[in-house]
């Protein structure tokens, strides 16, 4: 499948490259949140109805994509294969990045000597995400992912909800079989037809772009990040460390390179970095890992549950923000209670996954089980939670991307003539096998 804007020909002009583009966009929306600060802040609609755009085709992808992924396995089994495979590669990364960020606080201590009494701080200004934090559990995550009917799931706008519908939709064209082939060739011609679209949506990007960072800019500023600059910097570090050592072995344990994988996808990574919103690049990440090789149905089923349960930059944000808060605090935590810590983060990310700012929510419900560490504290970060919510996406992003081309290659559903080649840079066309092949050459042109 196709993302039209995502691969250009090397014959064309600078910028005309849409990275590029988002990267001007991104510049020059610092400067207009840094120099008009209220201007700049007046342009969050622009970054609202991008994603807003995104949001709307993300259930469609989704559900076109799975559809017709499962129904083209050659063997139903193979569906709870990749689901277990995917599964278990997510609960041994999430844990890791909590255990990273974990020993990072304890060894840079980025919150030791602010000595700040809990008492003081502004307990109201984190009441709404402590609100938010006490009405998510996980029962009742696991409940929501069961939509009130079949069509609804398709509106409602929870990616676990489409997913759900998705699977088992898919199943029953496999089990139909020969009766159901005219369905199944309905359902990728319109997935064609639906990238095509998000195709013409990337091309907003720069627009998106480009007002939700001067929103940013312009309504925190740049300045507060100056108190806090620890903490940012040790997030930012600890996050780059995390995907070009931890994520980088795993790459080269699978015969890849991380720094290619961030080179290929950097028109996404610029779009989710202007936007912070991994969701804005759902559906070309998608595109982008079919065209690098991954069987469609790996796809279909790793990205959009990664994007639930895979993620590393959220988990190594808590249990860095929440050490940071004990320790601004004076508040000593003993290695069981951090253990405890850890093991209630692990829980309280699946609860809260799916949910709009779901890293500062998923953080509320850490504290609020754990009650030693006081939740009013996260009232010492909210000012510069949204600088960090950039590099949990951008994290969370390139983890997904790994775990879709690890899980292809222990399923053997993976390409690695069509990897290379798209890691080097080179054109690739859409993988015929996924369209009718009278319209391929239509989807290239």
């Amino acid at each position: 499948m196709i993302i039209e804007g995502t691969t250009i020909t090397a014959r064309a002009p600078l910028w005309r490259h849409l990275y590029v583009q988002v990267l001007a966009a991104i510049l020059l929306g610092v400067a207009v949140g840094h120099f008009w600060p209220t201007f700049g802040a007046t342009l969050k609609p622009l970054g609202d109805a991008f994603i807003s755009l995104v949001k709307m085709v993300i259930a469609p992808v989704i559900f076109l994509s799975v559809a017709s992924g499962i129904a083209g396995m050659r063997e139903l089994s193979s569906v709870g294969r990749v689901a277990a495979k995917a599964f278990g590669y997510f609960l041994v990364f999430s844990t890791l990045a909590l255990i990273v960020g974990l020993v990072v606080a304890n060894v840079v201590q980025p919150g030791a000597g602010m000595n700040v009494d809990p008492a003081t701080l502004d307990q109201g200004a984190v009441a709404d995400y402590a609100h938010k934090a006490h009405d998510t559990t996980v029962t009742g995550f696991l409940m929501s992912i069961i939509p009130t009917t079949m069509v609804s799931a398709l509106t409602d706008g929870s990616i676990l909800q489409t997913l759900f519908v998705a699977i088992l939709f898919g199943i029953s064209l496999s089990l139909v079989g020969r009766p159901a082939a005219p369905v199944l060739d309905l359902i990728e011609r319109l997935a064609l037809v639906i990238f095509r679209l998000v195709g013409i949506l990337m091309r907003a990007a720069p627009i998106g772009a480009f007002g939700a960072i001067a929103f940013t800019v312009g309504k925190y500023g740049v300045g507060s990040l100056v108190n806090l600059g620890a903490l940012v910097a040790t997030f930012y570090l600890t996050s780059i460390f995390f995907v070009l050592v931890v994520l980088g072995t795993v790459a080269r344990a699978h015969g890849f390179s991380i720094i290619r994988l961030i080179v290929y996808l950097r028109t996404e990574l610029l779009l989710v970095l202007g936007t912070s919103s991994s969701e804005a690049a759902l559906p070309s990440l998608m595109g982008k890992m079919e065209r690098a090789g991954c069987d469609k149905g790996v796809v279909g089923l790793v990205v959009p549950t990664g994007y639930s349960f895979n993620l590393d930059g959220t988990n190594i944000y808590m249990t860095l923000a929440a050490l940071f808060i004990a320790q601004a605090t004076n508040v000593h935590l003993s290695l069981g209670q951090q253990l405890t810590l850890l093991v209630v983060a692990m829980l309280s990310s699946k609860g809260a996954a799916g949910v709009t700012g779901a890293g500062f929510i998923t953080l509320a419900a850490t504290l609020s089980i754990v009650p030693t560490v006081p939740v009013a504290g996260m009232a010492l970060i909210l000012g510069v939670d949204r600088f960090m919510s950039e590099c949990r996406s951008l994290t969370n992003f390139v983890g997904n991307a790994v775990a879709t081309v690890v899980v292809a290659r222990w399923e053997g559903a993976l390409d690695r003539d069509r990897l290379d080649a798209a890691l080097a840079g080179q054109a690739l066309p859409p993988p015929e096998a996924m369209i009718a092949p009278e319209i391929v050459g239509a989807a290239t042109d």
